[in-house]
């Protein structure tokens, strides 16, 4: 304690404890085991059991975080089933995916939580008590999972939980301004995450970690490069590389974006023109757009910054953007 004319000591001298070693990394997504003792077996008496009957990515994803996420919160871990077969099952599906949330009275739920959105909800299966995490689709499951691991996180109780919830927005996007040479425009953290270099042969773990947190908050897209775009990026070379960041990124829910450059034709489509209403403009962004969707058949689209801060557009053509859009 410090006060007027110097420091004083009060009482007798504590002993400090070394810091716990924490970098960061990863986030919100730390599963410490939960501090108290009485919430903590109310957790362990009411999962007991992991039934994830998909082997899908997605689900794998799911069935994989919640296996490292009830490890470190219960201090145990929890047996994985294809059926419930005990008191205290937490069961995680669709009714497409699982015969067992099928059987279920959630179609009122499930409607009200649509594509993307989820349920938990406790209620017996089978005559036992259980906790079932419901989806119409895999990404809604994960999503349940990450909600189901943060309930625990906060130390709320379980008993009688019934949640719907569903996204408001239909795209949750994280926009980088990362270049093709490794630097972040306006960026304060370091490097850009994306090794193009080393893609699409070598895939850093970072890819799969940063999907996951991206999945843990409901981002379902990411556009990887700058909007003041480099055409090369549109390129086959790079294409590829693009296309194995989108693999890594799939089970997680999250579609990849990119920045497309509006003098791209030009630039490395040898054409003389830019023009979006010239034939043969239009003729390559479809080709393009084809060779794209080839390649990453859930490619979520372009981001364009046209006739902005000296970048080209439509503008330059004398045409409106709305042209320049509808390509």
């Amino acid at each position: 304690m410090f006060v007027a004319g110097g420091p004083r000591r009060l009482g007798a001298p504590s002993v400090l404890s070394a810091p716990s070693k924490e970098d960061g990394y990863d986030l919100w997504l730390r599963y410490r085991p939960v501090a108290d003792a009485a919430r903590l077996a109310q957790y362990r008496a009411t999962i007991t059991q992991l039934v994830v009957e998909s082997d899908a990515p997605t689900m794998q994803a799911a069935r994989a975080e919640l296996v490292t996420g009830l490890r470190g919160l219960l201090g145990r871990d929890i047996p994985v089933a294809r059926a419930p077969s005990r008191d205290g099952a937490l069961v995680v599906g669709t009714p497409a995916s699982s015969a067992v949330v099928a059987a279920l009275p959630l179609g009122a739920a499930l409607r009200q939580a649509g594509p993307e959105g989820f349920v938990i909800r406790a209620l017996p299966i089978r005559g036992r008590p259980a906790i079932v995490i419901a989806a119409n689709r895999d990404v809604g499951a994960l999503y349940g999972a990450f909600q189901l691991l943060r309930l625990l996180q906060i130390e709320r109780p379980l008993a009688g939980v019934d949640l719907v919830s569903a996204p408001r927005l239909r795209l949750r996007l994280l926009d980088h301004w990362d270049n093709l040479n490794g630097t972040v425009e306006r960026g304060y953290a370091g490097a850009s995450l994306w090794e193009w270099a080393r893609l699409p042969d070598s895939i850093n773990p970072r890819y799969t970690d940063y999907a996951r947190a991206d999945a843990s908050v409901g981002i379902n897209g990411v556009v990887l490069t700058n909007v003041n775009a480099d055409a090369r990026i549109l390129t086959a070379a790079y294409l590829v590389k693009v296309a194995a960041l989108a693999r890594a990124f799939r089970p997680w829910g999250l579609k990849v974006y990119l920045t497309a450059r509006f003098s791209a034709p030009i630039e490395i489509g040898g054409l003389a023109t830019a023009d979006p209403l010239d034939a043969g403009v239009r003729a390559w962004w479809a080709a393009k757009a084809d060779e794209i969707y080839r390649a990453i058949p859930d490619f979520g689209g372009f981001l364009v910054k046209a006739n902005s801060e000296g970048q080209p557009g439509p503008q330059d053509y004398h045409r409106t953007h709305a042209d320049g859009a509808n390509l």
